[in-house]
């Protein structure tokens, strides 16, 4: 077949995945653009102290490249790395990457039914199918903040981990208590002379079944394959219900994880006063649910603090907050997260009629099975709208969608022009909303949630049935518009 034009943009788990399975299936003239010097994504970003995966090892990888020497059940920042740039290498997809490349804008030609890419430098890629997997975790948010460069002392995301500034003997206000920083708070505690930490609310945090992986599983996963693929299967089915669990919310699963929870809370913190400061006022599951066995030690120390009053503003000597006390410090680190449901910003991404796709998600962003937007035809976003996943690991979802995409290029080779009805889009979104509403994510604010509350990052169900519905491209649901010709072999 000809092999139509691929430019994906974002060389991260999502970006990889879906070259990788392009030149598998034999589209051949496929280009990752990824605007950093290396590959990586958040996994290149994220170098703060302790900085690990979530989910398990043997999940958070792809099914096609097993990786036999993970260090630990849940691995750290450097491996995971270290597995994607090898991984990468041996499946020929670094060979298709040009780093250091930041795409600025995107806009489709209705005559010619290419894209044209712009980058910063000027140049122009013209592509066939765009896929932009840019993620819904790779732009840090800073709260604007009053006087916010007005401070005197060294402050950073923990995205953009300063590691040239001593902690040592330091004042450090944490600002957020979310998934960083509960692995880097812990981490430094020790070694600063004070912490502070800024808590609007407080996370449920769960033990974390960590360990590290001997020789002998090692061996084992050497000699014997069917043991790794056993254990990726049996986390999945685990994953699975606690899927469920977030999705339905109040049943038997969320009892007993709620019980794990309470009871290291109780064994950890013997200070019933503390105890108190530390207990979540949402339902279980409405915010990220995060795992943990350091955080709640750390916070039990005598030179840290907990402040749960607002920030006001920030001050050359530290933080003031809305009832008027100045906390003074040295350091601040923003672990404030992520402008997660501003997917594809800051591009500018133009379609059919020069409608800009900003625009069309003025009321928060959606997209059918989460790639496709009706009036930009060819456009597939990974890791977009309704994708993302309150437990299990990510690398599912993308799998399936890298699955997709290749049927769709395969459909652009043969002369379609796959611009998805927005009757079809339409019900999509409809059923998003309407099963949203009916999870725990609707009962409290988050960063699940877009314009007027709407849940517009995760996905409400199961991975498995987000597998089964995208396993066929099902070209009755796009607008039968098919080019004179086939787009023509690009190599």
């Amino acid at each position: 077949m000809s092999s139509p034009r691929v430019v994906v943009i974002g060389a991260g788990f999502g970006g990889l995945g879906v070259a990788a399975e392009l030149l598998r299936a034999g589209v051949g003239d496929v280009t990752v653009l990824e605007q950093a010097d290396e590959v990586g994504g958040v996994w290149r970003d994220n170098t703060y102290p302790d900085a690990a995966c979530d989910a398990p090892s043997s999940l958070y990888s792809w099914s096609w490249a097993p990786n036999p020497d993970w260090g630990h059940r849940y691995a750290r920042q450097p491996e995971i790395l270290a597995y994607l740039e090898r991984t990468a290498a041996e499946a020929g997809i670094l060979d298709r990457v040009r780093t250091g490349v930041e795409v600025t804008a995107a806009a489709y030609d209705e005559t010619s039914g290419t894209w044209t890419v712009r980058t910063a430098t000027g140049e122009e890629i013209v592509a066939d199918v765009l896929v932009p997997a840019l993620g819904q975790l790779h732009r840090p948010v800073v709260p604007d903040l009053p006087g916010l460069d007005t401070f005197s002392g060294t402050a950073f995301h923990s995205a953009r981990w300063d590691h040239d500034h001593d902690l040592t003997g330091q004042r450090v206000a944490v600002v957020g208590a979310g998934a960083s920083a509960i692995q880097f708070l812990p981490a430094i505690v020790d070694d600063v002379g004070e912490l502070t930490l800024f808590q609007r609310s407080a996370p449920y945090v769960l033990p974390k079944p960590d360990r590290a992986y001997t020789a002998l599983h090692h061996r084992a996963f050497e000699r014997f394959p069917r043991s790794q693929r056993f254990g990726r299967r049996l986390t999945w089915e685990v994953s699975e219900l606690f899927n469920r669990s977030l999705v339905t919310g109040g049943n038997a699963l969320d009892r007993v994880l709620v019980a794990a929870w309470r009871a290291q809370l109780r064994r950890q913190v013997p200070d019933a006063g503390l105890r108190a400061r530390l207990q979540p006022d949402y339902p279980f599951g409405c915010k990220r649910v995060l795992f943990g066995n350091d955080w709640y030690p750390a916070l039990a120390r005598e030179h840290v603090a907990i402040v749960s009053e607002a920030i006001a503003s920030v001050e050359p000597t530290g933080l003031r907050t809305a009832d008027g006390t100045l906390h003074e410090v040295d350091t601040i680190i923003w672990g404030t997260g992520f402008a997660a449901t501003e997917f594809l910003a800051p591009l500018q991404v133009t379609g059919v009629g020069g409608v800009e796709v900003h625009d069309v998600w003025s009321d928060g962003a959606h997209a059918h099975l989460g790639m496709t937007v009706p009036g930009f035809p060819g456009l597939f976003l990974v890791y977009g709208p309704h994708t993302n996943l309150g437990g299990s690991s990510i690398v599912g979802m993308l799998e399936a969608q890298a699955r997709y995409i290749v049927q769709a290029v395969r459909a652009v080779a043969d002369g379609a022009r796959l611009d998805v009805r927005r009757d079809v889009a339409e019900r999509f979104d409809d059923e998003m909303q309407e099963r949203g509403r009916g999870t725990v994510w609707a009962a409290c604010s988050s960063w699940y949630r877009g314009p007027g509350g709407r849940v517009v990052t995760n996905w409400p169900g199961l991975v498995q049935e987000y597998v089964d519905r995208t396993a066929r491209l099902d070209l009755t649901e796009f607008d039968p518009v098919l080019t004179s010709t086939p787009p023509t072999a690009h190599r």
